[in-house]
Parts: C-alpha cells; structure tokens; sequence
C-alpha cells in the first residue's frame, strides 16, 4: 500500500539555520524492483502514483512545501525560480536550479552523477546542480556560480558547496578518457583509466572562485554502496535500469 512504509530518513550534508541540504538513500519508499524503493524519477517506466508518494514523503522529511526538479539531459542550461510554486514543477532540459525564494526544494535526481549543492548566506540565494562527467566537460559548475553572481550578487568567497554521494575513484572507470575528457582531468587519474571526480569538482569549484574551506565531499561511492540507486552497479550486473535517489537544498 502507498505510503505504508517507514518515512525516509535524510543524510544531512549541511543543515544549518540557513538551508536545508540533504541527499535521501535508496530506503524507505514505496517503488518496487527494479526501482525498490525511494525512486523519485517520473522517466524511468515506475508507476506515477509511487513515485508522487516517494516525493511526498520526501517533503514531509524535510519541512518544505514544494519541489522544483528538472528532466536532465547532461547539458548546461540553467533553471531560475522566480517564485515559489503552487505545485511540484518538474522542466525539461535543464541541468542545474537556482533561486533565493524560500521552502521550495530544488531536487536533483542522480545514480552515479553528482549532486552538487551551493548556498550564499550573504544573499540568500541556493543552486543546485546535477554534474556528470559531461557537465564537467563542459564547465556547468562555473556556470552556475557565475548565474548566482548575475542575479543575486552572490560573491564566490561567500558560496558554500557540497558534493553529494556519487561515483567515487575507485570505480570512475573511463576506458575512453582520450575521447571524452579533456587533458586537463588527466593529473586526477588514479589508475589506468579511473579518475576522482570528487576532486575535479573540488577542483573547478575552487577556479569559480570558492574558498577551499568552503567545499565538503560526503565521499561515498553510490556503486559501491547498495545504500545508494547505481547506474554503473546495475549495469555491471546486467539490469536494464535502477531508480534514482535524490539531493535537494531549501531556504527554509
């Protein structure tokens, strides 16, 4: 039965009195296999209804009162929330949400990609990006601190970040780096063909202009955590698809 299940529990990456933010385990919810079970993706082929109810649930944990997501393609378009919607609103094509509006959540939707979140206390303003190998590539963390800046007058020494449970070094595996990444990502290889991405982030969030004391990596590895929803894990154990857990930060 929907909503018959334990409530979600949140790891806090960095609550305080200013911002909600917060990644959710795979736990929890109500989706069944191959989704089992705090899936939050509409795209996947999961039934609507659970899905609505793992993004209730969600909400209710964490105090807020609306969602704002994105159907995310690996680009760098950015989403500005303007205003606090009546409904949860989910957009097509963008990678990345910023806003300074409160108690909306802006949610990233991940299974070995990062989640990472940024909060200015200065000016009130929060993003959160959805960061593949892809956006890497192709800058999407400058971008969007540079939006922060363009809207809210956000500083970059001001901007906190936190890079959420995603693909760790030891299983970053990209057999066709020489193709895909640029050479500037080869002093993060760890070996043969494995690179740290936490510290390419670290890195780029670090030449947008934040202070390095101002970064926090969770360091968990969703593939090799079964905690965690893992493209890569499903993959290497023959299943189609796996669900997909989620980040979000708030002004509450």
């Amino acid at each position: 039965m929907i909503d018959s299940m334990p409530r979600p529990n949140p790891l806090l990456i960095a609550s305080t009195a200013n911002s909600i933010q917060a990644t959710f385990d795979r736990h929890h919810g109500d989706s069944l296999a191959p989704f089992n079970s705090l899936n939050v993706s509409f795209s996947l082929g999961d039934k609507k209804e659970y899905v609505a109810s793992n993004r209730r649930k969600i909400k209710q944990a964490l105090g807020i009162s609306s969602l704002v997501s994105a159907r995310q393609v690996h680009g760098d378009l950015l989403l500005t929330v303007k205003e606090v919607p009546a409904n949860d609103v989910e957009q097509d094509g963008f990678d990345a949400l910023i806003t300074d509006q409160r108690d909306v959540g802006l949610m990233i939707q991940h299974a070995d990609c990062q989640a990472i979140l940024l909060h200015d206390p200065v000016q009130s303003a929060i993003a959160a990006i959805h960061c593949g190998w892809r956006g890497s590539v192709i800058g999407i963390i400058e971008k969007t601190v540079q939006a922060m800046s363009a809207c809210y007058r956000s500083r970059p020494e001001d901007i906190t970040a936190a890079i959420s449970p995603s693909l760790g070094p030891c299983c970053a595996e990209f057999i066709n780096h020489r193709l895909e990444l640029p050479e500037s990502f080869l002093s993060f290889r760890e070996r043969d063909n494995f690179f740290d991405f936490w510290q390419i982030s670290r890195w780029q969030l670090i030449a947008a202009g934040l202070l390095t004391e101002n970064i926090q990596t969770t360091g968990i590895c969703t593939s090799c955590s079964p905690d965690f929803f893992s493209y890569r894990r499903a993959v290497r154990r023959g299943q189609g698809t796996t669900g997909r857990n989620c980040t979000i930060i708030a002004l509450p």
